[in-house]
């Protein structure tokens, strides 16, 4: 059973930081490319940041450039996001998304979410 779990949510004051964490369970998890999304209440999800299976490509949503940071260990099956810099407009449940890649193709997993609350 595969099984995807964030952690690391919580709320923090603007300026502020925080690394979420997503360990991933039941599948070959360097076949896969890691996602993170978020969705902010009444708003689509968006995807934030993106790592290829291997780590060696990163591609981050405009709003989340230069301050976000997605990184992996393929040695423990987790994906990171570092997130330094928040803002108001970062609150959002944020999710962890698994893509198979190659002979894995088309497999697509999520995470439950992790709840991410920027104020002062």
């Amino acid at each position: 059973q595969v099984q995807l779990v964030e952690s690391g949510g919580d709320l923090v004051q603007p300026g502020g930081s925080l690394r979420l964490s997503c360990a991933a369970s039941g599948l070959t998890f360097s076949m896969f490319a890691m996602n993170w999304y978020r969705q902010a209440p009444g708003k689509e999800r968006e995807l934030v940041a993106a790592i290829t299976s291997t780590g060696r490509s990163t591609d981050y949503a405009d709003s989340v450039k230069g301050r976000f940071t997605i990184s992996r260990d393929n040695a423990i099956d987790t994906v990171y996001l570092q997130m330094n810099s928040l803002k108001s407009d970062d609150t959002a449940v944020y999710y962890c998304n698994a893509q198979g890649q190659r002979g894995y193709r088309g497999l697509n997993y999520w995470g439950q979410g992790t709840q991410v609350t920027v104020s002062s």
